[in-house]
């Protein structure tokens, strides 16, 4: 699927936090999975499209504030993914030092 389609749909059905959808409604209407929509919503992003979400959903900004609600949401669980990281690092002392040890692809192995 097309990016432009989902952004056009959000842009005029679900514009505003009040008229927020949840995803698995437009997984249901463009018949896409959940990991696609993410996908889709995380390239329109990257685009600057202000596609935001909040517990209620995902809608298409209508202020400057919701966006900003958007980046804390996504700051907060940057955070929250960085201290699981941290708790699996130090959980790697628990493992036999003799196995070999290979580097995570796109990470460092520290």
């Amino acid at each position: 699927m097309q990016r432009e389609p989902l952004a056009e749909h959000l842009r005029r059905y679900h514009h505003g936090a009040e008229n927020a959808v949840i995803s698995r409604e437009l997984e249901h209407s463009f018949h896409i999975s959940g990991k696609e929509l993410r996908d889709l919503v995380n390239a329109l992003r990257r685009e600057g499209v202000p596609i935001a979400s909040d517990q209620n959903g995902y809608f298409y900004a209508k202020t400057e504030a919701e966006v900003r609600l958007t980046i804390r949401h996504m700051r907060n669980r940057i955070s929250g993914i960085s201290a699981a990281i941290t708790g699996l690092r130090r959980s790697l002392a628990a493992f036999d030092d003799s196995q070999i040890r290979l580097p995570l692809e796109g990470g460092d192995d520290s």
